[in-house]
């Protein structure tokens, strides 16, 4: 049986109803929406005069004074690579079908208690009618999509080295089940004009909407083929064009803008000199509030930029690892098993602007032997849980605090929701 959400979030059935319904472009319309709920909230000024025949001197016209919306705040959750090994299958197998929810419970308070939370599904789904498949050409099952958001999640950033593993057909067939269940995604496309759009999420707190973009990028495919007259169906990095969208976005109403970056190299620690390039040019340009990397399937280094919109500075996560997979030391690196969830918090100070004023982190771990269950580490510290040991367990723990450094602070309890909505606004096709 499927776990049950907390109140506060939409219901997948909602969810894909709003995805549905929810067709529109915010171009210069969305700004124009949400400068009216803002300009409605100051009111309007009233005038009285009084006049009569028996009274010398009216007295002085009075006025209202416009009351300010107040200060918001909410958080957008990020998380590592969805990476789903046939091992990982096995253990979601149910009867005839799949249900990943016992593998992602150990994270529901800190997904449910986010605002906006976003994924990196790392591999696409299996054409329809074609079966399953994992390492080193994968395809998974729509039954991961449906629960990762039946579990909270809005969104996934879908640009990877796997995207096209089973080929177009499998890019188009993921972006349909995504649309299925109501979730965003931006970083592979079905058309030109799709590939064009950022994925776009209006998230409304106290009657005040903020919109925040979401754009994605790959470094490569693995040598696997794009199809030549589809160029546009998986997002290479082009740090030009990737500055060009994010300009693009605010222009047509985004306050937000965040990026992910697939890139790096696989189970380094350290960031590469191309990951460090990407992401000074991204802070340089004072378009891009948050990069979210991906790829290395391991944590690294997590710190804030000089530059960033307004010269606020720019926050970076350079890769959260794993969220869920068969990985660790006994195929690839002992960090492996670990992955990081981010942390962002966005506040509006009495109807200003929005911004990314804070971000911290959270590490994550797989029990791959306890049938692929994700813990939270700070969570689980100090005991034994699963088929993890204690010393494991902190020896893990150890590992992550390593890699992301002390320019950021770690958060050991879940974020609590805003008593927002969430509006998962379609790109064109």
């Amino acid at each position: 049986m499927r776990h049950a959400r907390l109140p506060p979030r939409a219901s997948r059935a909602q969810r894909v109803l709003l995805g549905a319904a929810i067709v529109t472009v915010v171009g210069a319309g969305g700004l124009a929406a949400a400068t009216t709920l803002r300009g409605d909230a100051r009111g309007a000024q009233a005038t009285t005069t009084t006049t009569s025949a028996a009274v010398t001197d009216a007295p002085a016209p009075t006025t209202t004074t416009p009351a300010l919306p107040p200060d918001t705040s909410f958080t957008i959750l990020a998380a590592g690579d969805v990476l789903p090994h046939l091992t990982v299958m096995k253990s979601a197998r149910a009867g005839d079908g799949y249900d990943f929810s016992p593998l992602l419970a150990g994270l529901d308070p800190w997904v449910e208690g986010a605002d906006l939370a976003l994924c990196h599904m790392e591999v696409p789904v299996a054409p329809k009618g074609r079966p399953v498949s994992g390492y080193p050409l994968f395809g998974t099952t729509p039954a991961l999509v449906e629960d990762l958001a039946e579990q909270g999640w809005d969104g996934c950033s879908t640009a990877s080295n796997h995207s096209v593993d089973r080929g177009y057909a499998g890019v188009e067939r993921t972006l349909d089940v995504f649309d299925s269940a109501g979730l965003g995604h931006v970083g592979t496309a079905r058309s030109a004009q799709e590939a064009a759009a950022p994925a776009l999420y209006r998230v409304t707190v106290d009657g005040q909407p903020t919109l925040v973009a979401h754009l994605s990028a790959a470094y490569g495919t693995n040598g696997m083929p794009v199809d030549a007259d589809k160029p546009w169906s998986v997002t290479l990095i082009d740090t030009d064009q990737i500055v060009a969208q994010a300009k693009a976005a605010r222009a047509d109403g985004a306050d937000i803008v965040l990026v992910s970056i697939h890139d790096g190299t696989e189970y380094r620690t350290a960031p590469t000199e191309h990951q460090e390039k990407v992401a000074a040019a991204l802070a340089e340009s004072g378009q891009v509030d948050v990069v979210i990397g991906h790829h290395a399937h391991v944590p690294q280094p997590m710190t804030r930029l000089a530059g960033g919109p307004g010269g606020r500075g720019m926050w970076i996560a350079y890769g959260l690892g794993n969220l869920v997979s068969n990985q660790s030391a006994e195929c690839c690196a002992p960090e492996s098993s670990n992955g990081l969830l981010l942390v962002a918090e966005v506040t509006r100070v009495a109807g200003g602007p929005a911004e990314v004023t804070d971000m911290t982190w959270v590490g994550t771990t797989v029990d791959r032997v306890g049938k692929h269950s994700l813990h939270a580490l700070t969570d689980i510290v100090g005991e034994a849980t699963g088929k993890l040991s204690a010393e494991e367990i902190d020896a893990r723990y150890g590992r992550v605090r390593d890699a992301v450094g002390t320019d950021l602070q770690e958060r050991t309890s879940p974020p609590e929701h805003q008593g927002s909505t969430v509006e998962v606004i379609s790109r064109p096709r």
